[in-house]
């Protein structure tokens, strides 16, 4: 994406607003989006995630589908309706993004940070976008994102389709776990981006990057596999579940 041709105005003051793209279609999980884990719709899961946490203010919904915007209007967030050639199965969430970001614009200032959740991560916690955003405000980097700490060991393959190892070296003795060199499984949960550094890059990734680690599982939805796994996954990773099933769990 290149770069905005305005200039939008940017109060620092205001709290950082939460952007949810939550389009309609989906050949992966037909209406995904709607779809309940642990009996709450998935674009109300990160609606409720993102209004309890105490950094952010305003939370809005852009969607193509009037369910989800009904739904998430339901949920106390704004919708923002998105026209149909942002809401194909080519369309990025950069686009998304930007096109909520304008129709923003329009209305009043925008705020110096926004933050992309998807509703794809069903078990993203308001801390957890808390701890993001207080990231990037004390740092000097442009974007902070989600991270788990990564342990194994990974392979790539070479020219030949033989393996090649990524972050070891396979030709040495074996490292053990904890002596690897640090790496991180980017959630796909939570990006905090201060606004104009993104409507200048058209991208969430502005360098400097910061990748805020997450201790918590943090499951994605891309297929209906998925969606059966975060479905068992919900009475053990939900707020409130029983420790003595959380003490279960390998």
């Amino acid at each position: 994406m290149s770069a905005t041709p305005w200039e939008p105005a940017i109060d620092p003051a205001q709290a950082p607003l939460a952007l949810i793209p939550a389009r309609g279609g989906s050949k992966g999980v037909p209406g995904k989006n709607l779809r309940p884990v642990g009996d709450v719709p998935l674009v109300a899961r990160s609606v409720r995630a993102a209004r309890r946490a105490h950094a952010i203010g305003a939370v809005w919904v852009s969607s193509d589908d009037a369910a989800i915007g009904a739904m998430a209007e339901r949920e106390g967030a704004g919708w923002l309706q998105r026209p149909a050639e942002l809401s194909g199965d080519t369309a990025s969430s950069e686009q998304a993004l930007l096109h909520a970001l304008q129709t923003l614009a329009g209305r009043g200032p925008l705020p110096a940070i926004f933050v992309f959740l998807q509703c794809t991560s069903p078990f993203t916690r308001p801390e957890q976008i808390d701890a993001v955003v207080r990231a990037l405000q004390t740092s000097d980097a442009a974007m902070a994102f989600s991270v788990t700490p990564w342990h194994g060991f990974l392979w790539g393959l070479d020219g030949e389709g033989h393996g090649v190892g990524v972050n070891h070296d396979p030709s040495r003795p074996r490292a053990r776990r904890q002596d690897l060199p640090p790496t991180y499984l980017e959630t796909g949960a939570i990006y905090a981006i201060r606004t104009q550094s993104f409507l200048e890059h058209g991208t969430r990734f502005v360098a400097p990057t910061l990748p805020v680690p997450i201790e918590a599982p943090a499951p994605e939805i891309d297929t209906a596999a998925d969606l059966a796994l975060c479905r068992q996954l919900a009475p053990l990773l939900d707020p409130g579940a029983p420790a003595s099933a959380m003490e279960s769990t390998p």
